[in-house]
């Protein structure tokens, strides 16, 4: 499923598939980075709402080559500080919502996932990567940002005690096989067809589980830490 035809090259859509066996997908697809903005948060949010109204599962794919490069670097400097405040907000609850979305969520990643985009696939239950020249990396320190709390939260949940160091104080940029080795991501695949196949097959047994069950326990192991992540947000912007 690509962009639609009424978008624009460089316009960012986030495409819906409700399937027919529970397993909704979102396809982010902009033609190019697949970079996020605030009026990308709030699609984004859009089609979660959808998703937990009508899905037992979640896929998150992007577009070859492509699962999202992070914040539109070109929007930045056009933003007032209470823009980027405000962006800076939306961005860390709407990763925190991914991540304690009360369904299972799979992230297809079809490419480079870079910062923001890296973060949203951490932010997933698992992760299905596509294999070949391609980046996954947080690169907040390489570009002179201190990681947030809240990223740091997410981040923990998926990155193995052993290479936290690399990832998120280094900025190290690992290649998809090398973060199969180091358990960041749960399978490669040789084609971006293929990715999906096999994030669609890891979600249809998690759509079996008992939703209640599943959405109080995701809760429980991440409500927490998330709320003490989002406290910190303010004191994080002034720094």
């Amino acid at each position: 499923m690509g962009a639609h035809p009424d978008v624009k090259e460089g316009e960012m859509r986030i495409g819906y598939d409700s399937g027919t066996d529970g397993v909704a997908v979102l396809t982010l697809d902009d033609g190019k980075a697949n970079a996020m903005s605030v009026d990308w948060f709030h699609e984004l949010a859009a089609a979660l709402d959808r998703a937990e109204r009508e899905a037992a599962a979640l896929v998150i794919r992007g577009r070859d080559g492509f699962f999202s490069a992070g914040l539109d670097l070109k929007l930045l400097p056009t933003l007032s500080p209470d823009g980027l405040r405000n962006l800076s907000d939306t961005f860390a609850r709407t990763m925190l919502r991914v991540h304690q979305l009360p369904i299972p969520a799979i992230a297809a990643v079809t490419g480079h996932a870079i910062a923001g985009g890296a973060v949203l696939a951490f932010a997933c239950d698992l992760r299905f990567a596509l294999g070949g020249p391609y980046r996954l990396q947080l690169n907040e320190v390489a570009i002179g940002i201190p990681v947030p709390a809240w990223m740091v939260h997410i981040a923990d949940t998926v990155v193995p005690p052993r290479w936290r160091t690399q990832a998120l104080l280094h900025a190290r940029a690992f290649s998809p096989i090398e973060a199969l080795e180091r358990g960041i991501v749960d399978g490669l695949a040789s084609s971006p067809e293929e990715v999906l196949a096999h994030a669609r097959a890891a979600a249809l047994p998690l759509t079996k589980l008992p939703r209640t069950a599943y959405a109080e326990s995701k809760r429980r192991l991440r409500a927490e830490g998330a709320e003490r992540a989002l406290a910190r947000l303010v004191g994080e912007g002034r720094r």
